[in-house]
């Protein structure tokens, strides 16, 4: 295998015995930084949803629009690597766009239109139960001869040690099958006990990225959106680019492929496809895992009175990214956050947790926040921007919570990050994203006060920082 475990101490046979992935390791490619590239084709695109005064949902989505777009257009190769592609819609209504079977439909045309194109769709293995639920968009898929793989997790750190290494020894073992006895917690019909014992260990391909041709040039797309039929009223954003940029996104795919046994694309991306523009005011960096808390932490801590920082989030709980947020609300930066109030998940009531407590926090220090006005739908959305005095400014999104699994090398994430003047427009697409739903602009009711959902328990409190410190929590 194309990566290292180390295991030392007393118990290091017991450990390799059970194919423990001690926290030290990381397979190769991962963990990775792509080079500073300038770049002038750069698009900021999203999805927002918002109820009008008649009481109506309201849709206003471009990001899979694009990426339809983008799969129609390919005629050498698609590759995508998406977390959730499934139609299980727990406790939420029939989707208003169904994006598993918009996707599965768009791919499966493309391929028999052009017979020759390499289709390769990485993804979770919770789209299957873990072996345990049927997933027949996968089958579709590969009958019409598209590579489907499914991410070896195992080869990932545990970011629950104590429950990974009960499964290991105990569960793991024993594999899994369809069916079973026990009430499916995704949807309708029943599961193994394997299955739903697989859900604590809590690590995840969580990215959601997409590269193709165009003719000569390369594309890609990196997003906080699943094509997830219960997700599809979610709000989210993307940053959709070419140039040399792509060949660092493939890079970061060709190592998912390899860690999962699986052959990389007989076609390889490179930036002949899109050369950089030298001129160009913005520059466009691909990020993933710990590199993005790398980033992030870089930008807030370089964040100087004068400078204003914006983020949007679904969830907020990292305690270093924490600690750099009071710090820099203390040297006088203007932090502003619309946050998601963590009580809706596809139709379950949620407890608040770990955004309630954390803001309360937060806003005790001087940090200014108002919760995202959502209806049964998740501001899901993953975002920091740095606007600073001397007109430039960053923005940083993509796949990754502001959390301990999302961004200390356990998940796989996948982020961008845009640099340049305020006035480019990617970035004053960002900054204006932002600012709508701040202030509820264009007479869209976005966002609520932070008296709505304060939360000052301090049961709430301890509860987050244990789940947030021993991993044993969805976030």
């Amino acid at each position: 295998m194309p990566y290292t475990t180390v295991h030392r101490g007393p118990l290091a046979p017991v450990y390799r015995a059970m194919g423990y992935v001690d926290f030290r390791s990381l397979p190769e490619g991962i963990n990775f930084a792509g080079g500073i590239h300038p770049t002038s084709d750069l698009r900021f695109l999203s999805d927002s949803t918002w109820i009008d005064d008649e009481g109506q949902r309201q849709l206003d989505q471009a990001i899979f629009d694009e990426v339809l777009r983008m799969i129609a257009g390919a005629r050498r190769l698609i590759l995508l690597d998406m977390f959730l592609f499934n139609d299980l819609l727990m406790r939420e209504e029939a989707p208003v766009r169904p994006l598993t079977r918009e996707m599965t439909d768009a791919l499966i045309q493309q391929r028999n239109r052009h017979p020759e194109i390499e289709i390769i769709f990485i993804t979770d293995p919770i789209n299957t139960g873990w072996g345990g639920l049927p997933a027949p968009w996968f089958d579709e898929m590969r009958a019409a001869g598209i590579k489907v793989v499914f991410t070896e997790l195992d080869c990932l750190r545990d970011s629950s040690p104590v429950y990974s290494f009960f499964w290991r020894a105990f569960i793991k073992p024993f594999g899994n099958r369809l069916g079973g006895l026990v009430p499916n917690p995704f949807g309708p019909g029943r599961i193994t006990l394997r299955t739903l014992l697989n859900i604590p260990n809590m690590k995840a391909n969580h990215r959601k990225t997409l590269l193709a041709d165009d003719g000569d040039t390369w594309r890609g797309i990196v997003t906080s959106a699943n094509p997830h039929d219960a997700s599809f009223a979610h709000r989210n954003t993307a940053i959709a680019f070419s140039g040399p940029a792509v060949a660092d996104l493939y890079l970061t795919e060709v190592a998912n492929l390899l860690i999962s046994g699986a052959e990389p694309p007989a076609i390889a991306v490179n930036a002949s496809g899109g050369e950089a523009d030298a001129d160009a005011e913005t520059t466009l960096q691909v990020l993933t895992e710990g590199r993005i808390k790398e980033s992030v932490l870089d930008v807030i801590d370089h964040a100087m009175p004068g400078d204003a920082l914006r983020m949007m989030l679904f969830y907020l709980a990292d305690r270093e990214t924490l600690s750099a947020i009071n710090k820099a609300s203390r040297r006088g930066v203007d932090v502003r956050i619309v946050l998601d109030p963590a009580k809706d998940a596809f139709g379950w009531s949620k407890s608040g947790i770990p955004n309630r407590p954390v803001a309360y926090r937060l806003v005790k220090r001087g940090v200014h926040i108002r919760w995202a006005d959502t209806r049964g739908e998740q501001c899901h959305t993953k975002m920091l921007i740095a606007e600073h005095a001397d007109g430039t400014a960053c923005v940083i999104q993509g796949s990754a919570n502001f959390t301990r699994r999302n961004m200390n090398n356990f998940n796989l994430e996948t982020d961008v990050r845009v640099d340049g003047p305020r006035s480019a427009a990617p970035i004053a697409d960002a900054i204006a994203h932002f600012e709508d739903a701040w202030s509820n602009r264009r007479g869209r009711q976005l966002s609520v006060d932070y008296s709505v959902y304060e939360e000052r328990s301090t049961l709430q409190h301890w509860l987050y920082w244990f789940m947030e410190k021993t991993g044993i929590s969805t976030f």
